[in-house]
């Protein structure tokens, strides 16, 4: 095809952009394998760049684990591939003693700090302030992960003290959510959620402390605590108005 540039007439060939006949196509003209056009003279495909930093690029910006699938769909990789660099990355970071690790977690694969230097990232985070959950939303979000899915009532139930301050807590950081309505009586249903498990660095709820047996039967407390009880208005720091 032809064009124009600085007033005056050129051909551009199908083989190469202003080349001479028989001349080939130059390295990093835009017209390489791999190259994306418009990509600077010598730039990489994703597809052919070096696995291993290009995971460790990627998983420096994700904002919550990123599952081996995704990977390999984003780099153009057999997930096998994807898989044998992440646990030899993981592997390698170990051998090294780094300050963070690779780790799967709720599925994914997502960096953390070590937890051999814990007090230090505490240290810069908190910076002298609090921020961690209070001692009621604790036990109450206990109580979801161990009976979900579940309504708040039998959450108040098990508890002996209503939660719905705390609960609205937990639904705004995420670390739990609605999951349906109980086929009974309509109350809305909880659970715990994947930012759930990856704050607490668990690959699934199998892998929840066996603490199950030391709480009580929902059935055996519900009597006293129905469905139908109304909810207290209460400001989101605690339980009710003594229970912070």
């Amino acid at each position: 095809m032809s064009g124009v540039a600085g007033g005056e007439a050129y051909d551009v060939t199908e083989a190469g952009a202003g080349t001479q006949p028989g001349a080939g196509t130059q390295p990093g003209a835009g017209g390489g394998p791999g190259e994306r056009p418009g990509a600077p003279a010598g730039a990489l495909g994703v597809d052919e760049l070096p696995l291993k930093p290009a995971l460790e690029a990627v998983l420096m910006v994700v904002d919550e684990p990123a599952t081996e699938e995704h990977l390999a769909r984003v780099l153009q990789r057999p997930r096998r591939a994807v898989a044998l660099a992440l646990r030899e990355l993981a592997d390698d970071y170990t051998r090294q003693g780094r300050g963070f690790d690779l780790r799967l977690v709720a599925g994914g694969w997502r960096f953390y700090s070590r937890a051999e230097y814990a007090d230090a990232v505490e240290s810069f985070v908190l910076d002298g302030q609090q921020a961690r959950l209070t001692q009621a939303a604790l036990e109450t979000l206990a109580v979801v992960a161990y009976r979900q899915p579940v309504s708040r009532s039998r959450v108040s139930a098990v508890r002996g003290v209503n939660c719905d301050g705390v609960m609205r807590t937990l639904l705004q950081r995420g670390l739990v959510e609605e999951a349906g309505t109980e086929p009974e009586t309509g109350a809305i249903l909880y659970r715990t959620t994947n930012y759930f498990l990856e704050r607490m660095g668990l690959r699934g709820l199998d892998e929840l402390p066996e603490l199950a047996p030391f709480l009580p039967e929902a059935d055996a407390v519900e009597g006293d605590s129905p469905e139908g009880i109304p909810s207290f208005d209460v400001d989101d720091s605690g339980d009710s108005q003594t229970d912070h």
